[in-house]
């Protein structure tokens, strides 16, 4: 056991390797490449989940399919555990030798959260909406201090990626050289430690720890609101730091002159850097975002169902990689292939009500253009030629079914058209899809793409 010992890592290097041979390539890459070997004893092989919704997947699903390959693979009465990764941090194995190590880190009341590795400049997908947030966030990795840019605050909405820049600054200056010394937090655990310096008479550590920073990196600052003496540390925290010459990064959810709660005096050194907002990414960058995670994952996609993906999730990142996520859960739960009907279900469940209040009645006429080859202009026109009426028609009933439109609102959009029209439209529709296949067909197939109601 002296050998197993020290090297839980090959241990479950040796257990992966069987385990890809009996498993679905989606399903190892999503469930088991994530896992790290953390520390080994003589009955117990520690097994770190980087959270805790994955943890539950584990548990619940694989902990029989791990602890068996182990038990196979060493012939070993061994049981396996499962440790979730702090928050924000992956990739640090470490063993039962440092343990005496762990615990006198852990006596200390202010620790530097480690930076995710994940986290890079080269992983970040540069679009319009984030451009120039990205040149900026490069420029103070490239020269940390210059006074144009420090501080260099980051605002947006949640999940646009403010958190990944914040963290590629410092493991950018990491890769080029050890000698800075980062210190990366939220605005949550800035005010936690000086509660346990006020506490534990240690404000002069808390002090002396936060203003040792040669780059400081703090996410989320719109919680400072509101609490006056966290925000009478951090302005000094800041006077200190600035007056060095150190940069000092800040992300926040929206523009710090928005900001009610906010000290004056915050304000102001807020107001001398730069700030730089990310929007929500257009519809070129959200693919390029699903086709580099499905990449990640293992996950050949056919476009079409990227491009649904894209084109309904609209506002957050964090939304378009979890889905991702979610699609390949799906898949590995009920072990069937992944198709377009698991797609739309997955992204009908991500937005529930949402997914329908996206779709517009101007969306039911471009898509009826598009199948019936008869222009939206002519659709919504006066001509009273058959093919013209039929897709008039056809984008009456598909508002009616799919909307739940009023019929006074879609003859707005069809060119004035009075209700009793529009509801003539739609019995004609009800009719010729009991009798025609073709239109059965057309119709039907329409309504699938808008409203995923073959889920």
């Amino acid at each position: 056991m002296d050998n197993i010992k020290i090297n839980h890592e090959k241990i479950w290097t040796e257990v992966k390797e069987s385990l890809v041979r009996e498993l679905p390539s989606h399903a190892y890459n999503t469930w088991f490449e994530p896992i790290l070997p953390i520390a080994i004893n003589e009955t117990e092989l520690v097994l770190e989940v980087p959270n805790q919704f994955f943890f539950e997947w584990i548990e619940s699903h694989y902990h029989d399919t791990i602890e068996s390959a182990v038990k196979e693979k060493f012939k070993n009465d061994f049981s396996v555990k499962y440790t979730i990764a702090p928050t924000g941090i992956t990739g640090l194995p470490s063993n039962f030798e440092n343990n005496e190590n762990e615990q006198a880190q852990s006596e200390s009341n202010f620790k530097p959260p480690v930076l995710n590795e994940h986290y890079t400049f080269s992983k970040y997908i540069e679009g319009a909406n984030n451009q120039f947030a990205k040149a900026a966030a490069l420029s103070v990795a490239e020269s940390p201090g210059e006074k144009a840019f420090n501080p260099l605050i980051v605002y947006g909405g949640v999940g646009l990626g403010k958190t990944h820049l914040l963290h590629a600054i410092g493991n950018h200056l990491i890769a080029k050289t050890k000698s800075f010394n980062i210190i990366c937090a939220s605005s949550e655990k800035f005010m936690l430690d000086f509660i346990s310096g006020i506490q534990k008479s240690k404000t002069v550590d808390f002090s002396r720890f936060y203003r040792q920073a040669d780059v400081l990196l703090i996410d989320d600052i719109q919680f400072f609101q509101g609490k006056e003496q966290t925000q009478e540390q951090f302005f000094h925290t800041f006077n200190e730091l600035y007056q060095s010459g150190k940069q000092i990064v800040l992300t926040a959810d929206r523009y710090p002159g928005d900001m009610k709660g906010l000290d004056d005096r915050l304000l102001s050194r807020f107001n001398s850097g730069l700030a730089v907002d990310i929007q929500p990414p257009d519809f070129e960058t959200r693919v390029a975002i699903l086709l580099e995670k499905a990449e990640q994952n293992g996950l050949n996609l056919p476009y079409a169902m990227i491009e649904f993906m894209a084109t309904h999730i609209k506002n957050n990142i964090r939304e378009l990689e979890s889905t991702i996520i979610r699609i390949l859960a799906y898949s590995s739960l009920s072990n069937k292939e992944i198709d377009e009907k698991l797609v739309k279900r997955v992204v009908k469940e991500r937005l529930g009500k949402r997914f329908l209040a996206e779709i517009t009645i101007e969306d039911v006429i471009r898509r009826v253009s598009e199948v019936t080859s008869v222009s939206e202009k002519d659709i919504v026109g006066q001509s009273r030629k058959k093919e013209l009426v039929e897709a008039r028609q056809i984008t009456a009933y598909l508002s009616r079914e799919i909307l739940g439109a009023s019929l006074s609102s879609i003859g707005i959009y069809l060119g004035g058209r009075d209700h009793t029209t529009i509801l003539h439209a739609c019995k004609n529709i009800e009719e010729k899809m009991k009798s025609e296949k073709r239109m059965k067909h057309q119709v039907e197939s329409i309504k699938n793409e808008l409203s995923a109601a073959t889920i």
